[in-house]
């Protein structure tokens, strides 16, 4: 299990390409090959009412969390989020060259005994259906 939430701010969506994110993000998980690609989840999320920082109506953020199943080496963790946050970065180039724009990335473990799945992609993609 690895799901990718991204949060931003509604002027971003008119700044970048949410959809290009998305897939660069989604490569980049699979780039990190420690997550199931049956497991790999990317979903954005819109803030159509935020105030950032100072509050000037241009700055935006995206802020990411990545939930993942419980199992993996902090080192582990560490290299795949470099790998994602790297990915973000470089298809966000434009938006962090301005000083109006936050970028964040925090990977959670979660608890396998308060997660519950019914997942039959799973089955599909290691031809067990």
């Amino acid at each position: 299990m690895a799901h990718l939430s991204i949060e931003y701010s509604a002027g971003l969506a008119d700044r970048t390409d949410m959809a290009a994110l998305c897939r660069a993000l989604h490569g980049a998980m699979i780039d990190a090959a420690i997550f199931p690609v049956a497991g790999i989840r990317v979903r954005a999320h819109r803030a159509d009412h935020a105030i950032v920082a100072d509050g000037l109506v241009e700055n935006d953020f995206a802020a990411m969390t990545l939930s993942v199943g419980a199992g993996r080496t902090t080192e582990a963790l560490k290299a795949a989020g470099d790998t994602v946050f790297a990915a973000a970065q470089a298809r966000l180039a434009d938006v962090l060259s301005t000083p109006h724009f936050a970028l964040s990335l925090e990977i959670r473990v979660i608890n396998p005994d308060l997660s519950w799945k019914d997942t039959p992609i799973h089955a599909r993609l290691s031809g067990k259906s």
